[in-house]
């Protein structure tokens, strides 16, 4: 499995973890690694582009059935956190 970047140390809020099991968030993280934004809009898709090559923040958006997540990379990739938006 060939990654665009390292995660960092992964962590999760409790939150999150109520709406996904450990199996969602392997597969959504696998997701975000490799670059699958999710559904995040156009300029958002283009910021995560110039972030991926210039080493800024990395986040992305996954409308789950049972609500949206989020994962976010930080720009020194030391940490990467998957979350709910009412987390943030």
């Amino acid at each position: 499995m060939t990654f665009k970047f390292s995660s960092g140390t992964v962590v999760h809020t409790p939150s999150v973890m109520s709406i996904i099991n450990h199996e969602d968030m392997n597969t959504l993280l696998n997701r975000h690694l490799k670059g699958d934004w999710g559904d995040i809009d156009d300029e958002d898709r283009k910021t995560n582009e110039y972030n991926l090559a210039n080493k800024g923040r990395l986040m992305s958006s996954y409308n789950m059935p049972q609500g949206t997540v989020w994962i976010i990379t930080e720009r020194d990739r030391s940490s990467t956190t998957v979350l709910l938006p009412s987390d943030y």
